[in-house]
């Protein structure tokens, strides 16, 4: 479908290769997840608007593109989401960053909302939704349903692996929204874990159990 790119690039493979490693400890696999989601963000944000400002170089005065007033909102998926903040921070230090609290339950797999924060002025704002995984799609689905309820237009949605279920989901659900992937894994297991996937991405961020 024309609104899923999933990404190709040499670094971004070899880094998602080590997430899935068992052996990666907790703070290489906190490292790999913010370099890989600024290597996806580096593309993501390729259409980011831009205006010119004059500057003053060594040289002379001049009329120079700088993103334009229409500003960045990151907003994570709690809690593995989180991860992803500080590398898409890295590009644009100056976005403004909310939070949606999603839990999935243990028997039906349903997600549900436990917390909904976005910055103000969201419907102006171009808006980045993180989730390391994309299983079933039900979160993302959700989530970007509370954005666009509070006013939140231009979305774009992020993860590092995604499962073709959740992908087909989300991306029928909302056709509008750009998602962007790290790598498509094969599918999902009777547990709606992804496979090979990684394991349970907020686990190994935090190093939780």
């Amino acid at each position: 479908m024309s609104n899923i790119t999933i990404f190709e690039h040499p670094l971004i493979k070899h880094k998602i290769s080590l997430l899935r490693d068992k052996s990666t400890g907790t703070k290489d696999f906190r490292t790999l997840i913010e370099e890989i989601a600024t290597l996806m963000g580096y593309e993501a944000l390729r259409d980011l608007p831009l205006e010119d400002v004059e500057i003053e170089t060594p040289i002379c005065k001049t009329m120079a593109p700088m993103v334009s007033g229409k500003k960045l909102a990151i907003v994570p998926i709690l809690r593995a989401g989180l991860g992803m903040v500080n590398g898409i921070l890295a590009l644009v230090p100056s976005a403004k960053v909310g939070h949606i609290g999603m839990y999935r339950d243990e028997e039906t797999h349903i997600p549900h909302e436990y917390y909904c924060k976005l910055p103000d002025n969201i419907g102006e704002r171009t808006i980045i939704v993180l989730d390391p995984m994309l299983a079933t799609g039900g979160s993302a689905v959700d989530a970007i349903n509370l954005v666009k309820q509070r006013g939140g237009k231009n979305i774009k949605f992020m993860s590092i692996i995604a499962a073709p279920e959740g992908l087909k989901a989300l991306s029928e659900a909302h056709p509008d929204v750009e998602i962007y992937c790290g790598n498509l894994d094969e599918r999902l297991n009777e547990n709606c874990y992804i496979v090979p996937g990684l394991g349970d991405a907020g686990d190994r961020i935090f190093g939780t159990k």
